[in-house]
């Protein structure tokens, strides 16, 4: 946007500047303008939410490490004890609930993780860990933990608080819009941005607006891969749109496939543990199932899961998310001590092992320290495009109507050949992406009863005569 100065009779007459070639994409520039706009400043107090609680997210790895170092945490021995008696011991300072799955310590110096679900006082969709010593058994603590990471009591409650702000699912509408419209509004600062003249683009030597609007363009361009990136793998596990990432998936034969704990070993899926004491020990025991495993080549971290009743087997996973990748998995009989079904991460379908990697960058946890900082860093400079957004937005003065960064009906001089394209990629997206096509929807909505309202008042103030759409 260009500001209009004042000009008088005394001025010496300006060389005229030669017209420049009028490109085919400049009909959609204020389009995109216009749009951008709108989403920055309507959609931009939800990405700040979600930006600032990722944050806090992408920081509670190390702070969780510090946090809980002593039930983390051991000082190394030189045997462990067997996996039945340390869970034993952790049965015998916790006896209610039951065992849903054992995490063997996976290092020299740190603690076995007993999960028992059902215990009064835990969430229902959370379990109860159990730290063990592995190699005196006695037991360090019990603090409720959530998801297959192993997210303890500080970390659980940042990641529900980014997902879904501690409101349940009504919640986690607010997060899908935030993931919905970030690679809109990028995409689309990246257009405005690189359609700008390079003179227009410097931040040194600027001031005022220009400076705001330099340095607002200059970060979004470096930061925009991972805003996209935070878009898509966001979507994958959302409400509305995740679900329908998930019929497509399955439909392509592409879904994350599971190891099976039936007979059978048809890769079918598995239920949780149960047994009739709740120990977690059944048939065979926990250490000649863990003794298969290992035979299988399913090194540490793994986790042991009971059978879900009399007919299922125990399954032992690898829960290593970090770089490189170790998911395999075996089923083992309870009644024999024999594996009955493999799966490894290698035979995964494609787009298995792009959504596995993709969710576990986002999360932080696919190359460790390094890609929690990253994830600060993207937040930091979403955090700061947002307060350089509203503040330009504040710099325009009195004079620039909300809503109206450029004329409207701008789309009057998009060709066809790009408009009808371009609606049809809107309502396909729109379709599998409901929080992006409905908001989009109220948007354009909002904008012709706008214009309309501002249309009425032009011709009763100019008694009939043109005003401005």
């Amino acid at each position: 946007m260009t500001t209009a100065f004042p000009t008088t009779t005394d001025e010496a007459p300006q060389p005229a500047t030669p017209a420049r070639p009028r490109s085919r994409w400049a009909p959609l520039r204020p389009l995109v303008l216009r749009l951008h706009f709108y989403a920055g400043v309507l959609v931009a107090p939800f990405l700040l939410v979600a930006a600032v609680t990722g944050l806090l997210y992408a920081a509670s790895f190390p702070a969780e490490r510090i946090l809980y170092a002593h039930e983390l945490t051991v000082p190394a021995g030189e045997a462990e004890l067997p996996i039945s008696r340390q869970v034993a011991a952790a049965r015998k300072a916790h006896p209610q609930g039951t065992v849903t799955a054992v995490r063997p310590s996976p290092e020299a110096g740190a603690t076995t993780r007993v999960l028992l679900s059902g215990v009064p006082g835990v969430h229902p969709d959370h379990t109860l860990a159990v730290f063990v010593d592995p190699y005196t058994g006695k037991v360090r603590g019990a603090l409720e933990q959530y998801g297959s990471t192993g997210a303890l009591p500080l970390r659980t409650w940042i990641d529900e608080l980014h997902r879904d702000l501690h409101l349940g699912e009504n919640g986690r509408l607010y997060s899908e819009l935030a993931a919905s419209w970030l690679w809109v509004i990028a995409a689309g600062g990246l257009v405005l941005w690189f359609s700008r003249r390079r003179a227009l683009r410097k931040v040194r030597g600027t001031g005022g607006r220009r400076r705001t609007l330099a340095l607002h363009g200059t970060v979004g361009v470096w930061a925009a891969a991972g805003f996209f990136f935070l878009s898509a793998t966001g979507l994958t596990w959302s409400a509305y749109a995740g679900a329908n990432i998930d019929e497509l998936r399955t439909s392509l034969g592409q879904a994350t496939p599971a190891v099976s704990a039936s007979a059978g070993g048809d890769h079918a899926g598995h239920g949780g543990a149960a047994d009739s004491g709740g120990s977690g020990e059944h048939g065979v025991g926990l250490d000649k199932v863990l003794a298969a495993a290992r035979a299988e080549g399913l090194g540490d971290p793994v986790e042991i899961v009971p059978p879900a009743d009399a007919g299922s087997a125990y399954v032992v996973k690898q829960v290593q998310r970090s770089w490189p990748t170790k998911q395999d998995a075996v089923a083992v009989d309870p009644a024999t001590g024999e594996v009955t079904d493999v799966l490894r991460f290698a035979d995964y379908p494609v787009l298995a092992k792009l959504t596995r990697w993709g969710i576990d960058l986002h999360t932080g946890v696919l190359f460790g320290l390094a890609n929690q900082i990253a994830l600060m860093l993207l937040a930091l400079a979403l955090i700061l495009l947002i307060v350089w957004g509203y503040r330009m937005w504040w710099q325009r003065g009195r004079d620039a109507a909300f809503g109206r960064p450029v004329p409207r009906g701008a789309w009057q001089q998009v060709p066809p050949y790009l408009l009808v394209p371009l609606l049809a990629a809107v309502a396909v997206l729109g379709y599998f992406v409901p929080l992006l096509g409905i908001p989009l929807a109220a948007f354009l909505a909002v904008d012709i009863v706008l214009g309309e309202i501002a249309y009425r008042r032009g011709r009763r103030t100019y008694g009939g005569g043109a005003a401005a759409r």
